[in-house]
């Protein structure tokens, strides 16, 4: 439904969509035969303003295709309510240093051959209501096959990122029917398009998997494209489910983490679920002073990012010199944006994500007085961002309270928040915190990888153990954890996080820098040189795409 292509081009709203760039640009840098679709989403996501209350003020943020990429000259026609809605692509070419080019179309309704709300389909980014969603969920499925064989592609696997994309796979059982029509042979049908289909969920929240009405499903996609008694045991008897649709119809499945596949497991008992944890594109997050420094000694870290188990080897000083140009472009933005002054040589805490309750931006904020006491024995700082989905009331909320705690703690402690989270603004912000802050509530992170990102930027971790902060959390010397095992109630999490910050993570930035840069050092060593793109298409190649 997503990807992240540049900042300019508003065709994602988060980490869902960072992944889907950067996997774009690993593919690219592998040269690997892969073509990307998604929606145009010419409207956006929005754009953040915050009101002087600290509520969020969501805009259009619209973008114009024309500037960014050509138009095709193709057009395809899916039937949405008894209409034949027409497709145009817009191709975008993702490329890499070396050369290599990856096709990204984005799938456009804004066509004079459609009616007026037809025009709209593909307009809004996770905007509308059920119907909406369904008819883009259509357009991405169906007609983005119908798409890619209209082009001349040669498609050998189909790889679901997400259940939106899920009705692709009843267009390719279709498809085998038509051509096969003799009778019973739904399973065998069936069992051709799993072989050529890959699923990755990335959710173990229950709101992110779309269901759908029956009745909606028959009035707008049709009674007879797949018939109900055929569709209900691949996707649930009382609503469509887009992700049972996905697993029953896909040959190889894959959660995002170790521990997110364990979770995806016992949301969906029974089915086969592999794990291919996150990774991050290197090049795209590092900041400029750390990549001079990286291609002195390690001139290939770009594409074979697991060389950099030799940053160990790095010279203290050259790393911290990095740091403090990364750091500096940070407070520089934070002023410009905010009118608040960062002191350099204070311990600088980040945290940005969609802002949503599970992810809990508020568990810092558990005990303003604890917070008072531990600045004033350690003094530190705190920058924030991050969007709240217009219908979501509780991060909405959230957005303000951030703000009301911040003007209560000011101006013993110097906080801000950034608004309008986005490509730009993710990229300083890895790069120039000191710390980087993580609080969901276990086991609701499928991976994250904001915390890869600032890793690779000499950052260190702090973070609650879930995602995939579980595999690369080595106490004290990768960063630290929030808690022992991610079971913990919130309160005993916003315990563990004071007692982390008093005890451990501000006294060794004050009082051992030494220390504290070979935990860079550690962090640079172990975790990009793993948690990276490069490393998850390989994987995804040889174990999912290449099967026996």
């Amino acid at each position: 439904m997503e990807i992240a292509l540049r900042p300019e081009i508003h065709s994602y709203s988060g980490g869902l969509g960072i992944l889907a760039g950067d996997t774009a640009r690993s593919c690219a840098d592998l040269e690997l035969p892969v073509v990307f679709v998604t929606l145009a989403s010419r409207a956006g996501y929005l754009r953040q303003e915050i009101a002087a209350d600290g509520s969020q003020v969501a805009h259009d943020d619209p973008w114009n295709p024309a500037e960014w990429a050509t138009p095709l000259d193709a057009m395809i026609a899916v039937g949405i309510e008894g209409r034949s809605v027409w497709i145009r692509p817009w191709l975008y070419v993702v490329t890499c240093p070396i050369g290599h080019e990856i096709p990204v179309l984005l799938l456009d309704t804004d066509l004079d051959q459609n009616a007026p709300e037809d025009r709209r389909i593909t307009d809004r980014l996770y905007g509308g209501d059920d119907v909406y969603r369904l008819k883009q969920e259509i357009v991405l499925g169906i007609g983005g096959v119908r798409l890619l064989q209209a082009l001349g592609f040669s498609i050998g696997t189909y790889h679901l990122n997400e259940g939106h994309a899920a009705f692709l796979t009843l267009e390719l059982l279709r498809r085998r029917q038509r051509s096969d029509p003799g009778a019973n042979r739904l399973a065998h049908e069936v069992d051709h398009v799993r072989d050529m289909c890959v699923f990755t969920t990335h959710t173990p929240v229950e709101a992110g998997h779309d269901r759908f009405s029956y009745d909606d499903v028959r009035r707008v996609l049709g009674a007879d494209f797949v018939p109900l008694d055929e569709l209900k045991p691949l996707a649930g008897e009382d609503r469509l489910n887009m992700t049972r649709l996905a697993l029953n119809l896909s040959g190889y499945v894959n959660g995002v983490a170790r521990r997110h596949a364990e979770t995806t497991k016992r949301m969906f008992p029974g089915y086969r679920i592999a794990a291919v944890t996150n990774g991050v594109h290197p090049v795209t997050w590092t900041h400029e002073a750390f990549a001079r420094l990286y291609q002195q000694i390690l001139p290939n870290w770009g594409h074979e990012p697991e060389v950099l188990i030799r940053a160990e080897h790095l010279r203290d000083e050259d790393v911290w010199a990095a740091h403090k140009a990364a750091k500096h472009d940070l407070l520089e933005a934070i002023r410009r944006s905010t009118g608040v002054a960062m002191d350099p040589d204070v311990p600088l805490l980040g945290f940005a994500r969609r802002m949503t309750g599970y992810k809990r931006p508020d568990l810092l904020f558990s005990d303003l007085q604890r917070i008072r006491s531990i600045n004033g024995r350690f003094p530190f700082q705190v920058v924030m961002a991050g969007k709240a989905h217009p219908r979501d009331e509780e991060g909405k909320q959230l957005i303000r309270e951030i703000h009301d705690w911040m003007r209560a703690l000011a101006p013993g402690i110097r906080m801000a928040f950034l608004p309008n989270y986005d490509i730009a603004l993710a990229k300083t912000l890895v790069a120039g915190t000191d710390v980087w802050l993580n609080t969901p509530q276990p086991p609701l992170e499928a991976s994250g990888t904001s915390g890869m990102k600032a890793a690779l930027n000499g950052v260190l971790n702090l973070s609650v153990l879930d995602g995939w902060w579980v595999e690369a959390c080595v106490d004290g010397i990768t960063g630290w954890s929030i808690g022992r095992d991610g079971a913990e109630e919130a309160g005993q999490h916003a315990d563990a996080l004071y007692a982390k910050l008093e005890g451990q993570v501000l006294p060794l930035y004050h009082q051992d820098r030494a220390r504290w840069v070979w935990m860079m050092k550690q962090g640079i060593a172990k975790i990009p040189s793993y948690f990276n793109s490069q490393r998850m298409m390989r994987r995804y190649t040889t174990e999912a795409y290449v099967r026996p």
